[in-house]
């Protein structure tokens, strides 16, 4: 039971540390660009099919298949 609880609490503070980690990862990686250019998903980016204004919904084919996600 005690050991349950200490990985709860564990998986508690490491899980956010990690998706904060990854989320800085991926806005880092993206070159410099035109606004409304690029694609940004939670997890990846990719240049716009259709370039908008930023804050336009848009998508990306990643090898993880479709990805929502919005122009910046």
């Amino acid at each position: 039971m005690a050991h349950s609880r200490a990985i709860s609490v564990v998986l508690r503070i490491v899980l956010p540390i990690a998706a904060l980690s990854l989320a800085a990862a991926a806005f880092a990686q993206v070159p410099p660009h035109s606004p409304g250019t690029i694609c940004q998903t939670p997890e990846y980016w990719c240049w716009a099919a259709q370039p908008g204004a930023p804050g336009d919904p848009c998508g990306c084919a990643t090898p993880w298949g479709w990805q929502y996600g919005t122009l910046i």
